[in-house]
């Protein structure tokens, strides 16, 4: 049996085990013929465990209208506040500061999202944070 054919690879960041059919989940899979519902069903059931975080899922639709789909670890900005108990970044980072974030925080979250990213060491990934953690207008200590 031949592998099937690639018609599009999708990133959507979602509400984990309470995606809803809604947008952005409905448009953009039904524009490439894709039963919406099963998709929610299968994302909610798998990511009903970590309910509360964004979960992104990068989902590959075949041309037979079929799907698969993966989950990935929360964006490191989620992970940032909720390391630190925020509900927003600074609005003007900079001039704002949202809070402050430790070192060891920077790397525990670093080492947690490692496999995600594309850095190849440990350093380069603590790095990556804590641009995010600035941008956010977090201060580092």
């Amino acid at each position: 049996m031949a592998p099937k054919k690639v018609k599009v690879v999708l990133k959507l960041n979602l509400p984990a085990g309470s995606a809803t059919p809604a947008p952005p989940v409905g448009p953009a899979l039904g524009q490439h013929g894709i039963a919406i519902m099963d998709f929610v069903k299968q994302y909610n059931d798998k990511t009903k465990d970590q309910k509360g975080d964004i979960i992104p899922a990068v989902i590959t639709v075949y041309e037979d209208r079929s799907f698969t789909f993966v989950t990935k670890l929360p964006p490191v900005s989620a992970l940032i506040k909720k390391a630190l108990g925020l509900e927003l970044a600074a609005k003007k980072p900079g001039r704002e500061t949202a809070g402050n974030i430790t070192q060891e925080q920077i790397k525990e979250i670093a080492q947690k999202k490692l496999g995600d990213m594309n850095c190849d060491t440990l350093e380069a990934a603590i790095k990556s944070v804590s641009g995010t953690a600035r941008s956010m207008g977090v201060k580092v200590i």
